[in-house]
């Protein structure tokens, strides 16, 4: 930390060492919030320690402006220098990824949803309207995580095993979202998610769980479902296949919206915090 002019944290134990650390160094810090909520929040212990560590940045970057609003009212008091920037992706890159070879699905339509395995997300929800829907609907999964377990033990109880893929930790998201239908997102809690960004961007129908940092960005653009709700996210998929109107419709404003969140967009807007920060007596 010595060598720089600017310290940029993310992730609750960064943050709070960095700001540790700089009591004797007097740097510039700026932290990045991700989500809307986490373990910490719930704990009157761990809220005495975050409001020291959040008075030590200089800027707090925001993902979304629900996590904006989640923070100020976990902070309990004005925070004049709270800012969002929404997180940001390669529109270009997404919307003219390649597709998987083959790409034939053979009459199979395919959703896909892209999340790690983990306590925020929602994949079971999916996982149960694949059995609501008929033979030649299929599911991938692409991701891993600590409740990959739970998951195999969920598609093996709905009888799925045979239409539901589990593609594990892949680095060819783009190619996987252009080559699938539809695009889901099912979370209990969110950020902003990019994989609802990248989702938008390779110019497929995007759905996602009407949760927040969800709906925020797919309101309007998007479809939302009710938080859990199997059976609603399987009329949905079901719509987008059996109406090709309203499929290209959906789609076409999902790449709309996702122009909005280009990468470009993020880098500018950084850059004017780090000059803003750098200027600061």
């Amino acid at each position: 930390m010595r060598n720089y002019d600017i310290i940029h944290t993310h992730n609750s134990a960064p943050q709070l060492f960095v700001a540790i650390a700089n009591i004797e160094l007097g740097k510039k810090l700026i932290t990045t919030e991700h989500s809307t909520n986490n373990r910490k929040r719930g704990n009157p212990f761990y809220a005495v320690i975050d409001k020291w560590m959040y008075g030590r940045y200089e800027r707090i970057v925001c993902i979304s402006e629900e996590a904006q609003k989640k923070l100020a009212q976990y902070l309990d008091e004005p925070r004049e220098n709270l800012t969002v920037i929404n997180n940001g992706v390669d529109v270009y890159a997404f919307h003219h990824a390649k597709l998987i070879v083959p790409t034939m699905h053979d009459g199979i339509f395919v959703t896909v949803m892209v999340a790690g395995f983990r306590e925020a997300k929602d994949q079971d929800t999916v996982i149960r309207a694949m059995e609501l829907l008929p033979e030649n609907y299929h599911l991938w999964l692409v991701g891993d995580g600590v409740r990959r377990i739970e998951l195999e033990k969920e598609i093996e109880e709905r009888h799925v095993g045979d239409r539901v893929k589990l593609w594990g930790i892949r680095s060819n998201i783009a190619q996987i979202l252009k080559s699938a239908d539809v695009v889901v997102m099912s979370s209990h809690w969110e950020g902003l998610s990019l994989s609802n960004i990248e989702g938008m961007a390779v110019g497929k129908p995007f759905v996602a769980s009407d949760v927040d940092g969800l709906r925020e960005v797919t309101k309007g653009y998007g479809i939302l479902f009710p938080h859990g709700d199997a059976q609603a996210l399987a009329d949905i998929i079901r719509q987008l296949h059996d109406d090709p109107i309203y499929y290209n419709m959906v789609a076409k404003a999902c790449y709309q919206r996702a122009c909005q969140f280009d990468i470009s967009k993020t880098v500018e807007r950084y850059i004017r915090v780090y000059r803003d920060v750098f200027t600061l007596n």
